[in-house]
């Protein structure tokens, strides 16, 4: 039997660092599987939080939560504005994913709407739909997305937020951390950090693909706020409030994220 020539001992000495290589890939895999299921099972035993203005997640996942919205709000500024598109990109029907606050079975006449502002001491400041659009117009076309995945290009129109305040003479209240909504039934509600709400890009839309909200999209008066999950985007806002403590937040109370950011 004659010895193994050079050739034969460097294809061997390749197969054994494949094979070196291929051990150490799938114990590393292993090891980060292994860690990763720990680290879920940790959580999973960890207790829920109490209950409050958020509730729903478990009490270290709310801990990161609230960690990673005060590292956006301190890096957040203007200058992050959302990518626009070109009018033809728009969608021709824009998506309805949810009716809460909104149910078709529920009878709501606009024409006897109001946008209630509820200021210090009590006093409600009511402003029509036509005080609204006496107002310059802004349009925006951007990429609206869900937590559930799906995103849309949709054209929206209304006053821009920063407009609405300073017009009613709301400056005020908008030194104050955080701007509650919430729909005329009070099914639905949102809470909004004023600097978000005070973007360049935040709306409130009267308007979609030029043309009056209809029922469904939250007509008369809904929030654009371009920076922000479409969970944020409270359609048919009935009353409008400032607080420097957190307003309550439908989704926040189910578990998501209170700040819900792009």
């Amino acid at each position: 039997m004659s010895a193994p020539n050079k050739k034969d001992k460097k294809e061997l000495t390749i197969e054994q660092k494949i094979n070196r290589r291929n051990f150490i890939s799938f114990a590393t895999f292993a090891v980060l599987a292994g860690g990763a299921f720990e680290g879920w099972r940790w959580l999973y035993k960890s207790p829920p939080e109490v209950r409050g203005v958020t509730a729903g997640a478990k009490k270290p996942l709310r801990k990161a939560l609230n960690k990673t919205e005060l590292i956006f709000r301190r890096f957040f500024s203007d200058n992050h504005l959302v990518k626009t598109y070109p009018k033809e990109m728009a969608a021709k029907y824009v998506r309805v994913n949810s009716d809460i606050g909104v149910e078709a079975k529920k009878k709501f006449d606009p024409s006897t709407w109001k946008l209630q502002v509820i200021k210090k001491g009590g006093e409600v400041l009511q402003i029509s739909l036509q005080e609204l659009m006496a107002l310059p117009k802004t349009e925006i076309i951007y990429d609206f997305k869900c937590v559930e995945g799906w995103d849309q290009i949709s054209h929206w129109g209304g006053v821009k937020f920063s407009d609405f305040i300073k017009h009613f003479k709301l400056d005020d209240y908008a030194k104050m951390d955080y701007v509650g909504m919430e729909t005329p039934d009070k099914t639905y509600y949102v809470g909004i950090d004023t600097p978000s709400a005070m973007h360049p890009q935040t709306l409130l839309a009267y308007e979609v693909n030029e043309k009056l909200l209809p029922l469904e999209h939250g007509a008369p008066l809904r929030l654009i706020i371009p920076v922000k999950y479409g969970i944020k985007n409270l359609k048919r806002i009935g009353t409008l409030s400032f607080s420097n403590n957190r307003p309550r937040d439908y989704w926040a109370e189910q578990g998501y994220d209170y700040y819900s950011g792009l």
